[in-house]
C-alpha cells in the first residue's frame, strides 16, 4: 500500500472531464488498497501563467495527507506537473491548448500588440513545459494518441498511451429510445453547433435530440435552434446531475460527440459502457480513436451534411444501433481501472 497524491489544476466554477477523471483515479487507487488523496492546484490562465506555475512548483503534495510523507505523485492537467516529488508519474490530459494545437486560431483573433505578447508567452510555456515533463517527471503517459502526438510534435516528448476507463458509475442500457443524446460542456471546441446544423439538414429530418450541459455557447445555441425552427425536437437541458445523465445514456438510441481535436473525451467510453453507439468526426481526436466506424459507431467528415447522414443511419435503424452499442460495450469492458492503476503506480 502506498500513500499517493493525485494532483490536477481546477478552473473555478467548472466541472469538466479532467476533474471527473481525477476523482475516478483517486477512487480507483483507494479501491486498489492505496491511501490516495486529491490535491487541486491553480490553473495557468492568461495573465496568471507565471504565478500558477510558481504556486504549483512550491506546492507540497503532503498537504493532501495532512502533512504525512507521500510515496508517489500522479499529475494530470497543466500545470500540475510542476509540483515537485522524487517519484512522479504524469498521466497527461492536456497542456494549455491555446499555446499548442489551437494556437493558429487563438493567435489570429488577437490584436497585433497581443500577438507579440502571446508569442513571447508561448515560447516561455513551451520551454517550461518541456523542462518539467522531461526533468521533473519520472514517466509520462498520454490519455490518448492525440495527446501523445502533441507531446512529440511540440517538445519531442515520448509518452505511452493509457486510455482512461469510464468513471465508476452505474451504467446500464434500458433499450434504444427515439432520441439522440449529446452531453458536453457547451464550448466552441465541443462543436455542439455542428450537431444543431446537422439536425436542420433534410437527412436528419424528424430526429429528436436532447443536449445536456452548460457553458458559454448556450445562448448562441439556443438562438440557433430557434433560428432553424428546431425547438420542437431539439432541447437544451442544461447541466444534469449524474443520475439523470446515466438515465439518458441508458434510454437514448445513440450518442453524438463531434468535438474538435478532443484530448480524450470520456463521453465516448461512458456511452459504450451504456451499450450505445457513438457518432463522431474524423478530426475529433480521442473519440475518433475509440470509435471504429461501422463497428461501434460512425466516424464522419466534420460537416453538417455528413453528420446528418450518419445520424440518419443510426437513428433510422434500431437493430444497427443495438449492434454498434454491443460492440462499444466490448471496448469499454477492456478499459479497466485495475490495469490503469497497475501502470500508473511505481511503488
Amino acid at each position: 500500500m502506498a500513500r499517493i497524491t493525485v494532483v490536477t489544476s481546477h478552473p473555478p466554477l467548472s466541472h469538466g472531464g479532467h476533474l471527473v477523471i481525477a476523482q475516478a483515479l483517486e477512487r480507483a487507487l483507494g479501491e486498489a488498497g492505496h491511501d490516495a488523496a486529491l490535491l487541486y492546484t491553480p490553473e495557468a490562465g492568461f495573465g496568471t501563467m507565471a504565478s500558477a506555475y510558481w504556486s504549483t512548483w512550491r506546492t507540497d503534495p503532503s498537504r493532501a495527507h495532512g502533512g504525512r510523507s507521500v510515496d508517489q505523485v500522479i499529475t494530470l492537467r497543466f500545470p500540475s506537473y510542476a509540483v515537485r516529488h522524487p517519484r512522479q508519474v504524469c498521466w497527461l490530459n492536456h497542456r494549455m491548448r491555446e499555446y499548442y494545437d489551437v494556437w493558429e486560431q487563438f493567435h489570429a483573433a488577437l490584436s497585433w500588440r497581443n500577438q507579440l505578447k502571446e508569442r513571447a508567452r508561448r515560447r516561455v510555456v513551451h520551454t517550461v513545459d518541456r523542462q518539467l515533463l522531461t526533468r521533473n517527471v519520472d514517466r509520462v503517459f498520454a490519455q490518448s494518441k492525440t495527446i501523445q502526438a502533441r507531446l512529440l510534435r511540440w517538445g519531442g516528448i515520448a509518452a505511452e498511451v493509457l486510455y482512461p476507463p469510464p468513471p465508476q458509475r452505474a451504467y446500464r442500457c434500458d433499450g434504444y429510445g427515439d432520441f439522440l443524446f449529446v452531453v458536453s460542456r457547451l464550448t466552441h471546441l465541443k462543436r455542439i453547433g455542428l450537431v444543431v446544423d446537422a439536425l436542420a439538414h433534410p437527412d436528419a429530418a424528424g430526429v429528436r435530440c436532447l443536449i445536456a450541459g452548460d457553458g458559454e455557447e448556450q445562448p448562441a445555441l439556443r438562438a440557433r435552434i430557434d433560428e432553424l425552427g428546431l425547438g420542437g425536437r431539439v432541447s437544451l437541458l442544461g447541466r444534469l446531475p449524474e443520475a439523470a445523465v446515466l438515465e439518458h445514456l441508458a434510454r437514448c438510441r445513440a450518442v453524438c460527440f463531434p468535438p474538435l481535436r478532443e484530448d480524450y473525451g470520456f463521453v465516448t467510453s461512458e456511452a459504450f459502457a451504456s451499450r450505445k453507439a457513438v457518432i463522431t468526426c474524423s478530426d475529433s481526436g480521442g473519440p475518433a480513436e475509440l470509435v471504429e466506424s461501422g463497428v461501434n459507431g460512425l466516424v464522419t467528415a466534420p460537416t453538417a451534411p455528413a453528420l446528418a447522414a450518419a445520424i440518419r443511419t443510426v437513428m433510422g435503424d434500431v437493430a444497427l444501433a443495438e449492434r454498434y452499442g454491443t460492440a462499444g460495450a466490448d471496448v469499454a469492458g477492456r478499459l479497466t481501472w485495475e490495469e490503469t492503476v497497475s501502470r500508473l503506480v511505481l511503488v
